[in-house]
């Protein structure tokens, strides 16, 4: 099992180019099974869950040809119903969060979805009741065998619906999105998710010859169409990694520029940042962070404490609080990190206090942090990733730490995070991969 070896307390320079992002391909990679015509997609991420992603695709069927560095065709002209009645395909697919969006398209293209508890991130409650619902209102069956835990959907002719969403979920809504696409009449989905990479996604499916719209709205409309047709789609950059190298200039006093960021696709993440006193300058299409020796988090107009907490899009996205929590490890003043989604996600907190972070886990959803103002830097030690996020959070703190660190279990990062450490060290990290 690999490692990572940190030696911190190095400031970094230079440019960083986002990968794709990886919530935006687990969605766009599954709609290709929509039609049997051939889909180009580029700005694909080399990472865990996606490689993960498109080898069960190939394992059903769909032809993946990569035509250069991130960008690959996909044909899924004969797929292999039976194949998901087998227990590689249970393997595959319960390796993974992100199969969980095969089901939806084919559902629609063949009547048929077919899926075991999916993996993922161990950061609470992630239930699936939003994207079964939902297709059972376009007319589908669904049956549940808890003893094998696996979910299964049928329903040759579906018909358009009125759905009212019982959350916002975005990956819910992509699914039931593309279960409709090919029902009969007009669906609507209300309480829709409206993320950039759901956006994105019913954009895709438009230039595939769908007929969505009302896309970035909270209320879809989808005209059901007989049939869909090959397109070309580029991924968004991951605004994930974009917020986390913003975190990592700020931690380690780095002037970094983070280029290509698709700026008007980032919503609040930059105001937020600003929050916390990190200073940043959007130039053209590229985020400028200069090197910063302290930085202070903002209080209220009343002088009450700062509040972050995540909301369903266009709020603050769920995946960052990790790294503002530790960012305002080291900023000047305090603030109060209410994570709503999920109850696990903020017990990553307990390395950070061994560190010599000063932070209150006031409960599952919430944690008050002491910012330290750099006058005394978090100390190197040896911790074990348990999420992907969590993972690359202490990667920031222990390159900013004193001394060495060394993190286990770190195909937790691998799983959201191409080369993380090579790009890094080409700035002036000291991280080695070991083991």
């Amino acid at each position: 099992m690999a490692s990572f070896e940190i030696h911190g307390g190095k400031t970094l320079s230079g440019d960083l180019i986002p990968q794709g992002a990886k919530n935006e391909a687990l969605q766009v990679l599954c709609a290709p099974l929509l039609t049997a015509d051939k889909v180009t997609i580029s700005n694909i991420p080399d990472i865990v869950d996606v490689n993960k992603l498109m080898g069960l695709l190939q394992a059903m069927g769909m032809k993946i040809e990569k035509v250069e560095k991130g960008t690959y065709i996909f044909q899924a002209k004969e797929i292999d119903l039976d194949y998901m009645q087998t227990e590689d395909f249970k393997t595959r697919a319960s390796s993974l969060r992100g199969s969980v969006m095969i089901v939806g398209p084919l559902l629609a293209r063949f009547g048929v979805g077919y899926l075991p508890k999916p993996g993922g991130d161990k950061i609470g409650r992630r239930r699936l009741d939003t994207h079964f619902t939902g297709m059972m209102a376009l007319g589908a069956k669904f049956n549940y065998d808890a003893g094998e835990h696996f979910y299964a959907v049928e329903g040759k002719k579906l018909k358009g619906a009125y759905i009212h969403l019982d959350e916002a979920s975005v990956t819910g809504t992509a699914n039931v999105v593309m279960a409709a696409v090919m029902a009969e009449g007009t669906t609507t989905i209300y309480n829709a998710a409206c993320e950039p990479y759901l956006q994105q996604l019913c954009r895709m499916l438009n230039s595939m010859g769908a007929n969505i719209s009302g896309i970035s709205s909270n209320m879809l409309t989808i005209k059901g169409t007989k049939k869909l047709k090959g397109c070309y789609h580029r991924i968004l950059p991951d605004m994930i990694e974009i917020g986390s190298f913003i975190g990592l200039a700020a931690m380690t006093g780095s002037e970094i520029t983070i280029k290509d960021v698709s700026w008007d696709n980032l919503g609040i993440i930059p105001t937020i940042f600003r929050r916390l006193g990190i200073k940043l300058e959007r130039r053209g299409d590229d985020i400028y962070v200069p090197a910063q020796e302290s930085y202070e988090i903002e209080t209220f107009i009343d002088g009450s404490i700062m509040t972050i907490s995540d909301a369903p899009w266009p709020g603050f996205t769920p995946d960052l609080l990790s790294i503002i929590l530790v960012v305002a490890s080291q900023a000047k003043g305090s603030v109060l990190i209410h994570q709503k989604m999920f109850e696990s996600r903020l017990f990553f907190v307990d390395k950070l206090i061994d560190m010599g972070a000063q932070i209150i886990l006031c409960d599952p959803h919430r944690a008050t942090v002491i910012g330290l103002d750099k006058k005394y830097a978090l100390r190197g030690i040896e911790m074990t990733s348990p999420d992907i996020r969590a993972g690359v959070s202490l990667l920031i703190a222990a390159l900013s730490a004193s001394g060495k660190s060394t993190i286990h279990n770190i195909q937790q990062i691998d799983r959201g995070y191409q080369d993380i450490d090579i790009r890094l060290n080409n700035l002036g990290a000291d991280i080695r991969r070991i083991g």
